[in-house]
Parts: structure tokens; C-alpha cells; sequence
């Protein structure tokens, strides 16, 4: 299963998400530190709130496999800029929590993750766990294995190691 690395606001969710992915019953947390068990790296939300606590951020990117935004349908605002994607090495993921509030705003929230680069979103109710299999899919899938020259020849398209070669394109003999 690939290490997922969960990012975003006090209360949008994150830690109940760990619990409802490992199947757990739900019961509140308050994350105080990073907690790096099994597969999931959870960050307390004051991280993404502060400028200066941010850096733990790019640098516990680095100790996952995929990056997830978390942001709860009912963000009254949001904390990640247009273009994260660009200084993170990972593949970066959405996750819409709190889809059942009265408040819920998914498109406005969806909108953000996809200006912040997000590659795939996903709608999650951890309460309900509607959503949680098919996050559970995505994470249980095989991360690609490369060899060096084939990343450099993905490089030099442009392409991230996780992606995919555009249809008709091979990789060179030898390669």
C-alpha cells in the first residue's frame, strides 16, 4: 500500500480519516505532532495554517509515496495556493471530507484542489465510510518501478515518474 501523506486545515478531517481507512471507530484526536504509523503520515492542521510551520510539510512529503489535501465540503476558505503542485515530488491527491454538511460546497472545494494541481479527488464521509473504498483502491494500487534511464526519458518529456507515457511514445531501445 502506498504511504499516504495527509495535509490541511485543523478539523478537516485528517485524523478521522486514518481511523476510518484502518476500519476504527471513530473518536476524537487532537493531533498535536506528525504522526508517521503504518501507512499514513498525519500532520496537525496548524501546520498548514502557519507560514512558519509549513516547511514540516515539503519535508514530510518526502516520506510518502502520495501527497492528499484534505479540505472538509464546508471550508470557508482555502489554505492552499494555485500551483502547490509545483514543490511537491509526489503524486498529489484530493480528498473532500464532510460531504453530508448542511453547508457543503464540493464544487468550490473542488475547484481549489484542482488550481492546486490535484491529479484525482476524492469524495470521502468518514463517518458513513461512503467513499473510503475506493481511496482504499487508489492506495492499494502498484507504484510503478523504473529504472534510472527511464526516469531520466520520462524527465525529458516533461512527465513525472507516476505518469503514464502519452499514447504512441516508447521508451528507446535499450531503455
Amino acid at each position: 500500500m502506498k504511504k499516504l501523506f495527509l495535509m490541511g486545515r485543523s478539523e478537516a478531517g485528517k485524523t478521522s480519516l486514518t481511523q476510518a481507512l484502518k476500519g476504527e471507530e471513530l473518536h476524537y484526536v487532537k493531533t498535536q505532532y506528525t504522526n508517521t504509523k503504518d501507512d499514513t503520515i498525519d500532520s496537525p492542521g496548524e501546520y498548514a495554517e502557519s507560514k512558519r510551520f509549513s516547511v514540516g510539510l515539503a519535508c514530510f512529503s518526502f516520506e510518502a509515496d502520495v501527497v492528499a489535501i484534505v479540505q472538509a465540503a464546508d471550508e470557508p476558505f482555502n489554505l492552499f495556493s494555485a500551483s502547490l503542485r509545483s514543490f511537491i515530488l509526489r503524486p498529489l491527491i484530493g480528498i473532500i471530507t464532510k460531504t453530508d454538511s448542511p453547508y457543503a460546497n464540493v464544487p468550490m472545494v473542488r475547484q481549489w484542489m484542482i488550481n492546486a494541481g490535484c491529479e484525482r479527488i476524492f469524495l470521502v464521509n468518514n463517518v458513513t465510510r461512503e467513499g473510503i473504498s475506493e481511496l482504499m483502491e487508489y492506495l492499494e494500487e502498484d507504484l510503478p518501478e523504473l529504472t534510472m534511464e527511464q526516469a531520466r526519458f520520462k524527465q525529458s518529456l516533461g512527465l513525472n515518474e507516476w505518469d503514464t507515457l502519452p499514447e504512441g511514445v516508447e521508451y528507446p531501445n535499450g531503455i
